[in-house]
This record gives structure tokens, sequence and C-alpha cells, in this order.
């Protein structure tokens, strides 16, 4: 790992940290890529459980995607994305190309304020959250004509 990676990494985890510090209800945020790969998280969320919330929440906007594409404007764009569960709600929303933040709250967390508390964050990272899609291995199949 480089040293603009890891100090990239330090600050996103500080961005992270600071938005369960002002969000209410807060328990654990990650960033991940489109694709599901976990690029960042607040330290109380485990590796397992950070590389299993980035596989759930890559499904989640994956499916939300399809359904504003079938039954939306026609734009196909995601604006946020909520699960609510007992005993906690997920949050999604993108955060640069390729890349969403995901944030787990208390089942009591006012959702207007997590929402308004993520967007500012993505607006803070703006360029800093650019994710490639992971490349192909191996051969690719030519296309049919």
């Amino acid at each position: 790992m480089t040293t603009g990676t890891t100090t990239t990494d330090a600050k996103l985890t500080w961005l992270l940290e600071g938005l369960l510090e002002r969000t209410p209800g807060a328990r654990h945020a990650l960033v991940l890529s489109r694709d599901g790969l976990k690029l960042c998280r607040t330290p109380e969320l485990s590796v397992d459980q950070a590389d299993q919330l980035a596989a759930i929440a890559a499904g989640i906007q994956s499916l939300s995607h399809g359904a504003s594409a079938e039954f939306g404007d026609g734009s196909g764009g995601v604006r946020s994305a909520m699960a609510e569960f007992y005993g906690g709600i997920l949050f999604i929303v993108e955060a640069g190309e390729g890349a969403h933040l995901a944030v787990i709250a208390a089942e009591d967390a006012d959702a207007g304020l997590v929402g308004h508390t993520m967007s500012e964050l993505v607006e803070q990272l703006g360029e800093h959250l650019r994710a490639e899609p992971r490349a192909a291995d191996g051969p690719r199949a030519p296309h049919a004509s």
C-alpha cells in the first residue's frame, strides 16, 4: 500500500468517524465500490462485517437502480435507499463516481438527520471517492455482432 493510499484511507476513516459523532443513533459507516468492495470503514465494524455490509449495500443499490430504470423517470438514477429491520436502519447513498456510503443506525434514529449528515459528508468527499469497477479476470469472450 502506498503512502498516498494510506493517507487517503486515514482521512476517509476520520471523516466517517466524524459522521458517527455528529449523528445520534448512527453506529457504523462504510464506503464501498459499486460492485461491493469495501473501501473504508469505521473501526467498530469488523472486517467480516464490513465485507458483508458492502455486499448487502451493493445488492440493494443494484436492485434500486433496476426499480428506477423500470418505474422511475427513465434516468435510472437512485438518490438513496433505506432498509428498516428489527434493531436498526440501513441507509445507502451514492458517494462519488462508482462509490456508495452506507450507514447503519439505531431503529429510533432520526432518518432525516442521518440522510442530511450523509449528504454533507458526500459533498465533503467529492472527487476523493472515485471507485473503478473491478477488471474481469481471464480472457473475455468476443461479442457477437
